[in-house]
């Protein structure tokens, strides 16, 4: 049983991860094209700070409701075969959620001037009306992509995969195309156009395969008094905050750097995209494809079975971010050059946004491990103790962040490292909590993968740099194809070097990792067989 739910995990983690490489590398495209064309800028930063209260509606209502008690309900009664009523409280669930959604943003389109300080305090003047239009038409994005995300819940549930990871890579190529082709036809109005047109793309790509699967079941009620939508309620409310919390710190962190010099924001943005490029695609592929199996396991009550899938998903996501996060530091301005300096975008941007890098990497672990722990309590019905985590790492954060811009002189590297910091105290007493649920999942496995790929990170990290430096002294690096070899074959060695340390360290994970890359190259394969034939 144990091997059979680590290849269904490994199945569904191999469709999902490269979905959202694929996602996110468009994702980089899209902020390169921001930079490109629109530059470090005050109207750069209307723009990044306009997305943040929405951003956060649709964590709140759809990221908190789907992961909390949508998808742990539903699959609850899928696995006990009773695929009807598990479609009639769905139906319950998708139609209030469209009915509130509606409300908030007719209500957000219409109170915008009152919402914008939330989001910015330091705008003033011009930039403070360009985040108010901004805001009002980047609102209905929100609409959109909060549907995506319950035709997501629903296809999550059944454990179809692809079609949920194709839609935000509709969602960044509308963006990119926007920035490019209306960019300098309508300034930064560009970017709000492309988010509206590519959060209806993300909903329509789902949506088919979602009526396929529960039309025949689907009912225009409102039964909220039904057990099924009451349990939904009761685990979905406490999770609302509870899953915003990183949300809720990005937002703390973006109203403190519009205080600060222009383009603060922006460089905060494209640092956190960065660390969110390993967190994007291997810790949310790892817990989305575990998801619904620790969701089943729970509901049919295997404890040891669930502890040994929950210990696996973080052994896999240590194994990835550790690396990930060294890597980054040793090689962040290479990395950050590459990806983002051109046009308006200058040399003195990029040394900003790699400082902020900086002090984002040591959070990346716990930023990850976080994207399972929350779920481990999630599948277990529990969303109360993230809240409770969560309201501490909120307070954290924002007494670090204001300390950092009183007693030093980091800038926006002090908000980076105040969110670092914060998410280790997070995802510490998330350990803790759930150690003593399940006793045995912070094993000597888990420790010792840790310690390994710790130990191996650095030593791979400073063959990466090694190997930067000596590339640096032979190429003309304001070529773009030197920066481009420089950086990609800095990062090879680092792969190379890493992969190998594990071998010798004997980690049982690079099986894992294997796994993925033989599969993937399978179904390659028997595509061009298909094709051929």
């Amino acid at each position: 049983m144990e091997n059979e739910n680590r290849a269904q995990v490994t199945r569904a983690a191999t469709v999902v991860m490269a979905a959202i490489l694929v996602s996110r590398i468009l994702g980089f495209l899209r902020e390169r094209a921001v930079a490109e064309v629109f530059g470090r800028t005050a109207t750069t930063d209307a723009f990044f700070a306009a997305f943040a209260l929405p951003d956060l509606m649709y964590q709140l209502l759809v990221g908190g409701a789907l992961s909390s008690a949508f998808i742990p309900v539903f699959t609850e009664y899928l696995a006990k075969d009773e695929e009807k009523e598990a479609w009639y409280v769905a139906s319950v669930f998708l139609n209030a959620t469209f009915l509130i959604l509606l409300g908030i943003m007719v209500l957000g389109v219409i109170f915008t001037p009152v919402l914008a300080p939330l989001v910015g305090v330091g705008f003033a003047g011009e930039h403070k009306e360009l985040l108010v239009l901004l805001m009002r038409v980047t609102f209905p994005a929100v609409f959109f992509t909060a549907l995506a995300g319950l035709c997501m819940g629903v296809l999550h549930s059944y454990k179809t995969f692809f079609r949920p990871a194709l839609g935000p890579i509709i969602y960044n190529l509308c963006q990119i195309l926007g920035a490019y082709i209306l960019g300098p036809l309508m300034g930064i109005m560009a970017m709000a156009v492309g988010t509206v047109v590519g959060a209806v793309g993300n909903f329509s790509v789902q949506i088919p395969e979602v009526w396929r699967r529960g039309a025949k079941y689907y009912r225009p009620v409102l039964d909220l008094k039904h057990p099924g939508i009451r349990r939904m309620v009761e685990l979905m409310l406490p999770a609302i905050l509870g899953l915003s919390i990183a949300q809720i710190n990005v937002i703390i962190s973006q109203n403190l750097a519009s205080t600060l010099e222009e383009g603060s924001i922006v460089a905060l943005r494209l640092a956190n995209r960065l660390i969110n490029f390993p967190l994007g695609i291997f810790a949310m592929g790892i817990s989305t494809a575990v998801f619904p199996t620790l969701a089943g396991l729970a509901a049919k009550n295997e404890r040891q079975e669930f502890m040994r899938t929950l210990s696996f998903g973080l052994r896999i996501v240590a194994f990835i971010t550790i690396p990930s996060a060294v890597g980054m530091a040793f090689l962040r301005v290479p990395i950050v050059r590459l990806l983002f300096e051109s046009g308006e975008f200058t040399a003195a941007d990029t040394m900003a946004t790699a400082f902020a890098l900086l002090f984002y990497v040591p959070g990346l672990f716990a930023q990850a491990a976080l994207q399972v722990t929350t779920r481990g309590f999630y599948s277990l019905q529990d969303t109360k103790t993230p809240v409770k985590i969560g309201f501490w790492t909120v307070v954290v954060n924002l007494l670090l962040s204001i300390a950092f811009l009183k007693w030093t002189d980091l800038g926006a590297g002090g908000l980076a490292l105040a969110f670092s910091l914060s998410s280790i105290v997070n995802v510490v007493l998330a350990f803790i909590i759930l150690g003593r649920r399940l006793p045995g999942l912070l094993s000597g496995e888990l420790l010792t993968t840790v310690v390994k790929s710790s130990a191996a990170s650095v030593v791979m990290g400073l063959a990466a740099w090694a190997s930067a430096s000596m590339l640096a002294r032979y190429l003309p690096m304001a070529r773009k194809l030197a920066q481009t070899v420089q950086t990609l074959g800095s990062i090879g060695v680092g792969v190379l070097v890493y992969m190998v340390l594990t071998v010798i360290l004997r980690m049982e994970e690079i099986k894992f990792v294997w796994d993925l890359i033989k599969r993937k190259a399978a179904g390659r394969r028997a595509k061009g067989q298909e094709q051929r034939s």
